[in-house]
């Protein structure tokens, strides 16, 4: 009796299981196509949001073993990143954001990527794949993450010289766009 009991039980949580994680794959889903950049193009806009308050500050390392603080960028704009390796969404961003990169890095503007719970190991074989030359931070207890209130991957949010956070974006984005771009520019 105790065996039959043990397969249903084993059975349920098996099903269980397998809702929870199929929950989890609709909402990001979902959360993917309410963000999708392809609804900001149609509207016209830049896919930004306007948002307002103080940028919470950071002490993170990047995978070469570098301190950085959010005050080490304080008097310029910054675009800060937050992404994974996992992430779909995140790995089709990361060229715009390297093209972005080479478009803004001489002009006094700040470009970083904060990796939410991954090491160096699982960040290290990605930079093969999608090279960037704009630091890569390891959230790898995700604190920064929920400080930043980032709810979904990617998140963007640029931050002006002042420490003030003023753009957010859900989902991805060409962020080499110069509808973009020129919104960051312009907080200079």
């Amino acid at each position: 009796m105790s065996k039959v009991r043990s397969r249903v039980n084993s059975a349920e949580a098996d099903g269980l299981l397998i809702m929870k994680v199929s929950l989890l794959m609709l909402s990001l889903l979902i959360m993917q196509l309410i963000s999708s950049p392809l609804l900001a193009k149609e509207s016209g806009r830049s896919g930004l949001t306007k948002i307002d308050g103080v940028a919470p500050e950071f002490e993170l390392l990047d995978f070469e073993g570098e301190t950085h603080h959010l005050s080490d960028y304080r008097g310029e704009p910054l675009i800060v990143n937050f992404w994974a390796t996992w992430c779909p969404p995140c790995r089709a961003e990361m060229p715009s954001m390297q093209r972005a990169w080479e478009k803004i890095r001489e002009e006094g503007i700040a470009m970083l990527a904060i990796n939410v719970g991954e090491n160096e190991d699982m960040i290290f074989p990605f930079t093969a794949e999608y090279p960037v030359e704009f630091p890569l931070l390891m959230d790898l207890d995700s604190k920064v993450t929920q400080q930043w209130k980032v709810r979904g991957l990617p998140t963007t949010i640029v931050v002006d010289p002042a420490g003030r956070m003023v753009y957010r974006a859900v989902g991805g984005r060409e962020w080499d766009s110069d509808k973009i771009l020129d919104l960051v520019r312009a907080l200079k």
